[in-house]
């Protein structure tokens, strides 16, 4: 029976890492929120993709009936509840747990918010077209943005459920890109002027994410980019640090 490992969350590295892991003699189950998410996944034959969203209960009877050697948590920075859960998970059931933690972003010319009321707030101060880059989960909050369907174009995942609700929230079909990142830096200028954005709302989601791309191509473009701020540093480790941990443990013996 070859030792199980439970990768956690849709990211670019968790992907890469699904990539490392195809060579090594383990089982890996991996765990996406969406079809889409695992639409993503390039099969490999050690793999197993579930599609599901879990919460604490579900979590904890799939590590007593998987015994994972490693639990591994890629989940997005601003993930935290769905974090905050696998930890609780793994700690009852005495599983190891291995955060791993996207680097943030090199400090450049933008300002900085710490959550998404805050950017409302601050954008409300403001004057000029909006391009929002943030994800569909939050485009309730920049319903509070005065008169938000004629200043907001917004860029969310092809997927159906995005739209219905961006478009059920109000925001214009014309001002609403369906496309998956991350994007170049030349393609982030073109969309800001497009539709004339003064101002650019991003997560720091790190190199990996296309945020460094965003920086630029917001200075470029002429527009100001707004940064959501992580909740906190993450602990954990890096792509390296993991890759490096798991071949050592589990790299095949003719390797």
């Amino acid at each position: 029976m070859k030792p199980v490992i439970w990768l956690i969350g849709g990211t670019s590295e968790g992907r890469r890492l699904i990539k490392e892991l195809a060579g090594l003699s383990v089982q890996l189950f991996v765990s996406v929120a969406t079809e889409y998410g695992a639409a993503l996944i390039e099969p490999q034959d050690n793999t197993t993709v579930l599609a599901e969203r879990m919460d604490l209960a579900a979590m904890e009877a799939f590590l007593a009936e998987h015994k994972p050697a490693y639990v591994i948590d890629a989940t997005h920075p601003y993930a935290t509840v769905v974090t905050a859960t696998v930890q609780q998970a793994c700690e009852t059931q005495k599983c190891r747990y291995l955060r791993l933690v996207r680097p943030q972003g090199e400090a450049g010319d933008y300002i900085t918010v710490h959550d998404f009321a805050e950017a409302v707030e601050l954008l409300n101060h403001l004057e000029g077209n909006i391009f929002l880059t943030t994800g569909s989960k939050n485009l309730p909050d920049f319903t509070g943005v005065k008169d938000y369907a004629e200043r907001i174009a917004l860029r969310i995942l092809p997927m159906e459920s995005s739209l219905k609700s961006a478009l059920e929230l109000g925001y214009k079909p014309a001002n609403i890109i369906c496309m998956q990142g991350p994007f170049a830096k030349d393609l982030n200028i073109a969309m800001l002027k497009k539709y004339g954005s003064r101002f650019m709302v991003t997560k720091d989601s790190g190199k990996a994410g296309g945020f460094d791309e965003k920086v630029e191509a917001a200075a470029e473009a002429g527009a100001k980019l707004i940064v959501i701020g992580r909740a906190g540093e993450e602990v954990g480790a890096g792509f390296g640090e993991i890759v490096h941990l798991l071949r050592e443990e589990f790299s095949h013996a003719e390797s």
